[in-house]
């Protein structure tokens, strides 16, 4: 099946040469120059990913996340031109998978567009029917099913990204472990693609915030400061 993916900027130049590119890679692509147009055309046509860029008319791209995030859980990457981090930082506060900073390289796009909708696939169990053996990973009160790629603490569902509900499983494999950022770079993005250490505690501050609105007591994420992250022992 193509996968489809959604280009919102407004500069047409990005979307036409973004689109032949992607396009020249076996995807269907479906451009939109502002916020309110690609929103109205995603609630009624859903695509597999979703490429912002942050500053746009009528409806920019922090806000269009806002609104995606509201029932969907599909990879989102980030286009951004400002030089500082504020607007990175608060993307992925709100949901965005990942960001590229303007000018970028399209074969960089492409790579970390390819490592997300994989992790898409391998993680889609398809919701329905018996779950495959080990696909179920039990940690005192997180239950982690990656056939059906859903997360519960004590018991209440919690609404994960792809790259959340990696670096999870990631951090609950093995409780106690400490986990270098690089190694829930490799667990979350894959070896070959390469984020910087914002990124990794950006998702881990959003985790946390998502399992305490559950329960404000949740602390089994802890940081190391210097070395990384571990998963309390249960």
């Amino acid at each position: 099946m193509v996968q489809t993916i959604a280009l919102v900027d407004d500069d047409r130049n990005i979307l036409t040469s973004v689109s032949i590119a992607l396009e020249a890679e076996g995807y269907e692509v479906r451009t939109y120059t502002d916020g309110d147009e690609a929103h109205r055309a995603l609630s009624s046509r859903p695509v597999d990913l979703a490429v912002l860029d942050i500053k746009m008319p009528r409806m920019d791209g922090m806000e269009l996340l806002q609104r995606i995030r509201q029932n969907s859980a599909m990879p989102v990457i980030f286009l951004t031109s400002k030089d500082d981090e504020i607007d990175e930082l608060q993307g992925l506060r709100m949901g965005a998978d990942d960001y590229i900073k303007k000018p970028f390289s399209q074969r960089l796009l492409i790579e970390r567009i390819k490592a997300l909708l994989r992790r898409e696939v391998l993680n889609a169990g398809g919701g329905k029917g018996t779950a495959e053996p080990g696909s179920v990973m039990v940690r005192g009160e997180l239950v982690l099913d990656n056939a059906r790629h859903s997360c519960t603490w004590k018991g209440q569902e919690i609404d994960l990204t792809v790259t959340e509900f990696l670096l999870v499983k990631a951090l609950a494999q093995r409780p106690g472990h400490v986990k270098s950022r690089d190694q829930l770079m490799d667990a979350a993005y894959g070896e070959h693609i390469y984020v910087d250490d914002r990124t990794i505690d950006s998702h881990v501050k959003r985790l946390r915030k998502k399992f305490k609105v559950a329960d404000e007591d949740f602390a089994q994420i802890e940081t190391l400061y210097g070395v990384g992250y571990k998963y309390r022992d249960a």
